[in-house]
């Protein structure tokens, strides 16, 4: 199929694997960083699992062969959240939910919804999530990828067999890398990164707790709240681990754990299940991920505070990296670090 540009520019923030690695906080960063250098930036997401037209009027279009010029869902229109999770998708919510200045747009071809966030926005900048391997749009174009530095390529094998969309080998294509949930001791894995690609440039992060929030009532409270407590913890996400033992290294002794399949919305009896076993181990509070809160039914019985955790991105290598990436995408000279920037 022929590639389009539409005359801005275009970032691609996705994976050379399924699901896992922190996607969506780092789309988060790169979004709040070119909003703060006067871009006007327009998230552009295909929705997973969020809900489609009517089947009829999709096999109607189907053997009609008839252009959809249905126009994309908009989650945000940079000043107000205007979908709930069910209609626009988990990670294009929670996006549209931490950005409220940014355009948060849903459809399964970027194409049109790019063009829609230019004509209707008057956005400059459009960044892809989960867009690697989405080649339509492309023109002047930045592609980054994400690699979880615990399981960059799982068991080496592309899919159904593995977790890999496509061989490592195509890391070629990207501008920038970043290495997920790091420990800093990496020194192997950069070097088969700059094998693969000896011009991309590398930088090392981990998800960073901010804060728990009251997934009802809205209130927040500090990471040390959960010290010293006994904590029931349950999550529909790819790696559920890496969110356990974050509990556990702010000080909290987990008594009950409860996991589902990724992106499962949750039913309210599925979540009253789980106050009930919460309970029975005789936890004091309980937590989930931010992804899953948005997925909670609303409860009329709440014996137990369900609290999310609200994570960002914090960089441990590579942060002149990032400061450059930003820097040529929005056509700047300066020196000064983007981190001194407003958030």
């Amino acid at each position: 199929m022929r590639d389009r540009t539409l005359g801005v520019q275009v970032i691609a923030i996705g994976n050379l694997t399924v699901g896992g690695t922190g996607k969506t906080p780092v789309v988060e960063k790169f979004a709040r960083a070119l909003k703060n250098q006067g871009r006007k930036v327009a998230i552009l997401s295909r929705g997973y699992r969020s809900k489609p037209a009517p089947f009829w009027v999709r096999m109607k279009r189907k053997l009609l062969f008839q252009e959809d010029v249905t126009p994309p869902r908009i989650v945000s229109d940079g000043t107000s959240l205007l979908l709930d999770s069910e209609s626009a998708g988990d990670e294009p919510f929670m996006l549209a939910t931490n950005l409220r200045d940014v355009i948060v747009l849903v459809d399964k071809d970027r194409v049109k919804a790019g063009r829609f966030a230019i004509e209707r926005f008057g956005c400059d900048t459009l960044l892809l999530d989960d867009g690697f391997q989405y080649w339509k749009l492309q023109g002047r174009r930045t592609d980054i990828v994400l690699i979880d530095s615990q399981q960059p390529w799982g068991n080496n094998f592309l899919l159904p067999r593995g977790i890999l969309r496509e061989p490592p080998k195509h890391l070629r294509r990207a501008h920038t890398v970043f290495l997920t949930k790091s420990d800093g001791q990496n020194e192997i894995l950069r070097n088969e990164i700059h094998r693969l690609n000896p011009s991309a440039r590398i930088i090392e992060c981990v998800h960073h707790p901010l804060y728990f929030e009251d997934c009802f009532t809205g209130e927040r409270v500090d990471l040390d709240f959960i010290h010293g407590k006994k904590i029931a913890a349950f999550s529909g996400i790819a790696q559920p681990e890496s969110f356990e033992n974050s509990l556990i290294q702010l000080g909290g002794t987990l008594v009950y754990t409860k996991r589902y399949a990724d992106h499962h919305r949750f039913s309210q009896q599925e979540i009253l299940n789980v106050i009930n076993r919460s309970k029975i181990r005789q936890a004091d509070i309980i937590l989930t991920t931010q992804k899953d809160a948005v997925r909670i039914a609303r409860l009329d019985r709440r014996d137990l505070p369900i609290f999310f955790m609200r994570v960002e991105i914090k960089i441990i290598a590579g942060a002149n990296n990032f400061d450059d990436c930003v820097r040529k995408i929005c056509f700047l000279d300066s020196p000064k670090p983007l981190s001194s920037l407003p958030r």
